[in-house]
C-alpha cells in the first residue's frame, strides 16, 4: 500500500460560487479528472463548484498562474469569482501588495484590485462576439442565434469571455424549466466546446437578475464570467448601460463595460470559509 499524501486546501466562495483552492506552488500536486470530481462531490468529497490550483507564474510580473477544474472533472478556461477568491487568498498571505496585480488564468491574464470596501474588482478582458471565437456553429440573425427545442424556438445571444456563453432573456427568472433548457443548450452540438447558459430578467437599464447553468458544473449560485458576458451581450444590444448591477441567486456583482474593444470589469465579494487537510 502506498502512503497517502496530505493536501492542504481552502474552501472559499464569491457570491455563493464556491471553490476548493489548493496552493501547489513549489510542490508536487497533479490534479486529474477523477480526483477533481471526487473532491468536488458534495456528499462523498469536500464539495464545490470548481477547484482552483495555484502554480508559479510564467511571467514573474504576475502573482500566480492557476488551473480551473469543474465539479465533473473537466477543465475550465475562465472564472471571475475564482479570480476574486485568489485575490483574497493572496491578501491573507500578504502577497497581494498594493494596487493592481495580475493572475495568469487558462485564458489569459486577469487583473485584480482590492477595493476600499473590501471587495475585489477583476479585469476580465474584452468580450468576443464572432461566432468562431465563441465558438458556435450557427448562422447569426441580427446578432441573435436560434435553436429549435422541446420548448419551442429559443432565441439567444452569445459571446466569449475566454469561455463560451449564451444568454437568453426571460420574463420568469424563477422558472423551473431554466436548468433543463440551460443543459439542452450547454450540451448542444451547435457549441463544439459546450457553453455556459445565462438567463437574464431585466429590471432596468442598470439592473438585471441572472441565473447561469455552467458547463461541467450545472447551475451555480453565481457565475462571474457569465455576469460579464450577459452585460456585454445586453449592452451591445442597447438594453443596458455602461454599469450594471447583476443580482444572482448567491449575491450581487457590479459589471462595467463601455463597449467596443474596452475590457469588462467585475466587482464583487470574496469570502474564506475554512481550511482543511485531505489525505489522498
Amino acid at each position: 500500500m502506498f502512503p497517502s499524501m496530505s493536501i492542504e486546501f481552502h474552501k472559499m466562495h464569491g457570491a455563493g460560487n464556491d471553490f476548493i483552492l489548493i496552493d501547489a506552488r513549489g510542490g508536487e500536486f497533479d490534479l486529474n479528472p477523477a480526483l477533481a470530481s471526487r473532491m468536488a462531490d458534495r456528499h462523498l468529497g469536500i464539495g464545490c463548484d470548481q477547484i482552483l490550483v495555484l502554480r508559479e507564474p510564467v511571467n514573474p510580473g504576475n502573482r500566480v498562474r492557476y488551473e480551473i477544474w469543474n465539479s465533473d472533472g473537466s477543465p475550465a478556461a475562465q472564472c471571475g469569482n475564482g479570480a476574486r477568491c485568489i485575490g483574497l487568498y493572496l491578501e491573507m498571505n500578504q502577497e497581494s501588495g498594493t494596487g493592481q496585480f495580475g493572475l495568469e488564468s487558462p485564458s489569459g491574464v486577469v487583473t485584480v484590485t482590492r477595493c476600499d470596501d473590501g471587495e475585489y474588482e477583476a479585469g476580465m478582458g474584452v468580450p468576443e462576439f464572432d461566432a468562431a471565437a465563441v465558438p458556435v456553429n450557427l448562422e447569426k440573425e441580427k446578432d441573435l442565434y436560434y435553436l429549435e427545442s422541446p420548448w419551442g424556438r429559443l432565441e439567444f445571444g452569445a459571446a466569449s469571455m475566454g469561455n463560451p456563453h449564451a444568454l437568453l432573456i426571460t420574463n420568469d427568472i424563477e422558472s423551473r424549466e431554466i436548468p433543463e433548457i440551460g443543459n439542452f443548450i450547454s450540451t448542444h452540438e451547435a457549441f463544439p466546446e459546450g457553453c455556459n447558459v445565462g438567463f437574464a430578467q431585466l429590471r432596468s437599464t442598470q439592473q438585471i437578475r441572472l441565473r447561469v447553468i455552467e458547463r461541467g458544473a450545472g447551475e451555480t449560485l453565481a457565475c462571474g464570467s457569465g455576469a460579464c458576458a450577459a452585460t456585454a451581450i445586453l449592452r451591445r444590444a442597447g438594453r443596458v448601460g455602461d454599469v450594471v448591477d447583476v443580482f444572482l441567486p448567491g449575491g450581487h456583482l457590479v459589471i462595467k463595460w463601455r463597449g467596443n474593444k474596452e475590457p469588462v470589469t467585475m466587482k464583487g465579494p470574496a469570502e474564506h470559509i475554512f481550511r482543511g487537510i485531505m489525505n489522498e
